[in-house]
């Protein structure tokens, strides 16, 4: 059974369905779609084959033959995960924008589903060229959800974020088609096996940082984030943060590591740097921050500075000749993305169930929430303090891995990461502090009803999910091990 194809194209075909019958069915229809690709995507998890770094599920098919380019899908211990977690969160997204979307709901709903199936072409991808087809054409749904459904600055928003994303994959671009003519295949993997010289190297890897840094976001080119959640929807933060931004972390374990090794060695103390910037700097930016969702946005930008930390300490480790040290960190990284994709989309949708009732997403329009909606309180701390990285949450497990592998790397490395768990405790519960606690702080607030029966199955499954990582990281961490060995393997043989 082809599940790959299907989890691919399932939603985008779907999603044109969606659109092509109009608003009156677009609810149940994409719900169905929705719940129907998770269902597809699930024996890529149960049939996973644990002991090997080799690529499962593998699809090929003949589709520009005269340039070389295939149809070719597969996934392995690092891609499967994120697969999954992309056919999770789309079945949230739709229970989440239910009853909210009164304007053209077949259309935002079919972008949705579009946007889920591009998503998961990015992660199972095994040509270079569609990859990049995928991982652009993204762009699309998510520029049409922010600029039709987006706020007052929406115009400014989607045209800054697609921008940033579009010019930096140009690099990328190139990047493979010089890859090719080195190889004479867009075969990922067989781009993995070539010998480059010291100069290429060191463009390749500008090139693909140019592509993967503005996805994540990376400090500086962090800024199109906060603007684009801003003004986005509640679920297209949710799916940007949740998804999106894995795609740029994805492309340096995917490309950048395996591909360029040596490169990737050369500037580790470079993207180490502004890793920590993000982690430290980025949190005091969050402090200050007066609405929600800006909030939110750069506390995203923080924890996935934590990703590429985790990822580049593994050169350090590897000239200490610690192994387990690089797999450590390694490993952490894709715990952190699975990790930051529900923590990250619970909190977009929480301030969107408030502001759904209040509309307003400044911090000094609420206080008392808890008096008035006790469940949503409760859903709301548990989810901040998963934020901040509280012990048997799932924020806990991936931020834990990384400073530990910190440690065996440089001591000033982990202390200064570890600062990003008092500064997320910091700004994550002086806003929970001031929007659910203390006395109620105005008539709207007074007025307001708890969660309904279906805005607490959506936060209750994120919220599962959250505890259940936390409590049992091994139902991620196992499926991964083989293949981060094999990235270890990658990264230790020089490609000169």
């Amino acid at each position: 059974m082809p599940w790959l194809s299907l989890t691919v194209w399932l939603p985008i075909i779907g999603g044109l369905i969606v659109i092509a019958l109009g608003d009156r069915r677009s609810r149940p229809l994409a719900l169905g779609i929705s719940v129907l690709t998770l269902l597809v995507s699930l024996p890529l998890y149960f049939g996973f084959d644990l002991s090997t770094p080799a690529m499962q599920f593998v699809e090929r098919a003949n589709w520009l033959p005269g340039f070389d380019i295939e149809y070719a899908l597969g996934v392995d211990g690092i891609a499967m995960p994120l697969v999954i977690l992309t056919t999770l969160i789309n079945v949230v997204v739709v229970i989440s924008m239910w009853e909210v979307i009164k304007d053209r709901p077949a259309l935002y709903l079919g972008a949705f589903q579009i946007m889920t199936g591009l998503m998961v072409g990015v992660f199972s991808a095994l040509d270079a060229i569609l990859f990049y087809i995928f991982f652009e054409a993204t762009l699309i749904p998510m520029f049409l959800i922010i600029g039709i459904w987006g706020g007052p600055r929406r115009v400014y928003a989607t045209i800054k974020f697609f921008l940033y994303t579009f010019l930096g994959s140009v690099f990328m671009l190139i990047a493979l088609i010089y890859l090719y003519r080195l190889g004479g295949s867009f075969a990922i993997e067989d781009m993995h096996q070539l010998a480059i010289a010291e100069k290429p190297q060191f463009w390749i890897f500008l090139a693909f940082f140019a592509a993967f840094a503005v996805k994540i976001p990376m400090w500086p080119v962090h800024t199109w984030l906060p603007d684009a959640h801003v003004e986005a929807p509640t679920a297209g933060s949710a799916v940007l943060a949740a998804i999106m931004l894995k795609m740029g972390g994805y492309g340096f374990l995917r490309f950048s590591l395996p591909i360029v090794p040596d490169a990737s060695s050369q500037m580790d103390t470079f993207m180490i740097v502004i890793s920590l910037i993000a982690v430290v700097y980025i949190g005091f930016v969050a402090l200050v921050q007066r609405d929600m969702k800006k909030l939110i946005a750069y506390s995203s930008i923080s924890h996935m500075g934590f990703v590429t930390l985790g990822i580049f300490i593994a050169f350090g480790l590897l000239q200490k000749g610690d192994i387990s040290g690089v797999a450590l960190g390694l490993e952490g990284a894709i715990v952190q993305m699975i990790s930051h994709g529900f923590i990250s989309a619970a909190m977009f949708l929480c301030v969107g169930v408030m502001y759904d009732r209040v509309h307003s997403r400044e911090i000094s329009a609420y206080g008392g929430v808890i008096n008035t909606m006790p469940l949503f309180g409760a859903f709301m701390v548990f989810f901040a303090m998963a934020n901040a990285g509280l012990p048997g949450t799932s924020g806990f497990v991936g931020e834990f891995m990384i400073i530990l592998a910190g440690f065996r790397a440089n001591f000033w490395i982990a202390f200064l990461a570890a600062m990003t768990l008092v500064l997320g405790a910091a700004y994550t519960l002086w806003m929970v502090k001031r929007v659910i606690f203390g006395e109620i702080g105005n008539d709207n607030v007074a007025a307001l009803q708890d969660v309904n029966r279906r805005e607490f199955w959506m936060l209750g499954s994120l919220a599962a999910f959250v505890l259940l990582l936390g409590l049992w990281p091994d139902l991620v961490g196992r499926v991964m091990h083989a293949s981060v060995e094999n990235l270890v393997s990658h990264i230790s043989i020089s490609k000169y």
